[in-house]
């Protein structure tokens, strides 16, 4: 079957478990929970992963192998003059071992020298698979030791790293002390995802994220 008989998904928009507001012309966090997002905060079984600041980019494999390569709903030849480090950090994950992956759309994140300012200070580019590497490796433990409040959290990813703020667990992996952009909260019961970035809280300073 080819990827035409296939229907490609584009990844779902994931809100935050706090309602937004625009306060002084921000586009803000309150303290408010979401309706229906109150799992984050009451099921032990729900894990914090590390969003990673890149570009959304999904495979589809068919029969073990990749069949087509995916940057939301936009289709990547693998020959191509634009977006070639996409395909180059393909074949760097799948070098890696990180494309050994089911039949089916799997969805990741590429980062890179070319994506976002390489915040994660890697070179070349690299894919790395949501439901695989990230929820193995990408996972902080800590986060059922801490209350699950808003006003806990928005200390959480406020603080400074010396101070036990939150950092990048892919950047340090590899020697970079640096904040995450944020983080995504996985229901392993339900499948349910909802998110949180830095850029969020009104104390943040710098450029916002455009939604």
């Amino acid at each position: 079957m080819g990827f035409s008989m296939v229907k490609i998904k584009d990844f779902s928009k994931i809100e935050s478990p706090f309602v937004r507001e625009e306060i002084n012309e921000e586009y803000i966090l309150t303290p408010k929970v979401t309706e229906g997002y109150e799992w984050v905060f009451n099921d032990d079984t729900v894990i914090a992963v590390e969003k990673l600041h890149g570009t959304n980019v999904s495979v589809l494999i068919q029969d073990g192998v990749i069949t087509s390569i995916w940057n939301r709903t936009e289709r990547i030849p693998f020959f191509n003059k634009g977006k070639k480090f996409i395909i180059e950090g393909l074949l760097e994950s799948h070098e890696r071992g990180y494309c050994e992956l089911l039949d089916g759309q799997h969805f990741g994140e590429l980062i890179g020298e070319k994506v976002n300012g390489n915040m994660h200070k890697i070179e070349r580019h690299l894919w790395i698979p949501f439901n695989s590497f990230g929820k193995k490796h990408l996972v902080y433990k800590s986060f059922h030791k801490y209350p699950k409040t808003f006003e806990a959290l928005s200390e959480w990813f406020r603080k400074p790293i010396s101070e036990g703020g939150i950092f990048s667990l892919y950047a340090r992996m590899k020697g970079v002390e640096i904040h995450p952009e944020g983080v995504v909260f996985y229901n392993l019961k339900t499948g349910q995802m909802c998110k949180l970035r830095r850029d969020m809280f009104d104390w943040y300073k710098g450029r916002r994220h455009e939604e």
